[in-house]
């Protein structure tokens, strides 16, 4: 079966899975969608009957075929398929007959499920940082406030003593003040508008790991390049990124040399590659950058792995739990996303960041 290219163009560009079949379900033709999620090539899909990629699929082939006999389009919502390679989707899928100069063709739309439901963890986790953020920065304002005042009158205060040993006292006090002021504003975040230039990514993830190996001088702790040379420059504000990657790679670091440690050996790996057609958010992009930081420590706690984005939540003793936030915060200035997934042993940060406007 062959497409004119415009139609072939606005094929690939659909995020639907598209798969046309003739009357025996055997491949003809699928789009980008429908590769990706399938995880096989047209070229390697001709011919291909559908039974030789959904394996365990009777029941749904059978559909599909009773579908083609009837004439009739036919839709099913949440089913597991099992594709040629072991790995399972959740999708929704809709089969619809139609005729090509007297043969019979079907066409097979199908949607992935985990498309949407990150698209919509996505949307609910952008909107909740959104209103804890402007709740914290009220919050800020009114903490300030009163610690300016604190900080004023112990410094009239110290002016008038005479001993030293009572000015240590309003010291401690002016100190102090500084201290939750430095970590409200770290709270609060920056407001400076970004300063946005194509970069090489390379280049910030050299100057964290220049910054995370001077940390762990001492531990057994290897940072490991993985980086695919060919991206392109991105559109990003340097020094921002650098930040965002930096608490990534220090968390880290501090889960490696934590006493839950059972290795002798720990390993940060600092992974770049080429995503082609992701979405992130509602927006479709042709490439982005996937740049991966991975380690291998004793993992985030299931209870905590979904709100680990939001501020003053630490899965330390000793944290602030502002890291991760303020990360998000960055990732998402950027038009990106930030992704966890872990368990014992590996914990992977993915944070995926446009190419398509560093091109331009």
């Amino acid at each position: 079966m062959t497409l004119d290219n415009a139609y072939k163009r606005l094929l690939d560009n659909q995020k639907t899975g598209v798969v046309v079949m003739d009357k025996d379900l055997r491949l003809l033709y699928l789009n980008v969608a429908a590769e990706n999620l399938l995880e096989i090539s047209v070229r390697k899909a001709n011919q291909l009957f559908i039974s030789d990629v959904l394996i365990k699929a009777a029941e749904d082939i059978g559909e599909m075929q009773t579908a083609l006999s009837n004439s009739n389009s036919f839709t099913k919502r949440q089913v597991q398929l099992q594709l040629m390679h072991g790995k399972t989707v959740d999708v929704d899928y809709t089969i619809t007959p139609f005729d090509e100069e007297g043969e019979q063709r079907a066409l097979l739309e199908i949607t992935s499920l985990e498309h949407s439901y990150r698209i919509n963890r996505e949307e609910s986790l952008n909107s909740t940082h959104a209103t804890t953020r402007e709740l914290v920065r009220g919050l800020a304002h009114e903490i300030k406030n009163p610690l300016g005042g604190i900080r004023g009158a112990a410094q009239l205060l110290a002016a008038e003593l005479n001993s030293e040993d009572l000015k240590d006292y309003t010291n401690v006090i002016i100190e102090e003040a500084d201290r939750l002021h430095k970590l409200v504003d770290r709270l609060v975040g920056s407001r400076q508008p970004l300063k946005m230039q194509p970069i090489n990514i390379h280049e910030v993830l050299e100057r964290v790991r220049s910054l995370v190996q001077a940390e762990i001088s001492g531990n057994s702790i290897d940072l490991i390049r993985d980086y695919d040379p060919s991206i392109p420059p991105v559109l990003a504000d340097s020094s921002q990124l650098i930040q965002a990657m930096l608490n990534i790679a220090r968390n880290a670091m501090q889960a490696l040399i934590s006493p839950e440690i059972e290795h002798n050996l720990g390993r940060i790996y600092l992974r770049t590659r080429i995503i082609r057609n992701a979405t992130i958010g509602a927006k479709f992009h042709r490439l982005v950058a996937s740049i991966k930081i991975i380690d291998n420590g004793p993992g985030i706690k299931p209870d905590m792995i979904d709100s680990i984005f939001y501020p003053m939540i630490s899965g330390r003793a000793e944290g602030t739990g502002l890291g991760l936030s303020i990360t998000h915060s960055i990732i998402n200035q950027h038009k990106g996303l930030i992704e966890c997934e872990s368990r014992p042993g590996a914990t992977c940060f993915t944070v995926l960041l446009p190419l398509t406007s560093a091109r331009c």
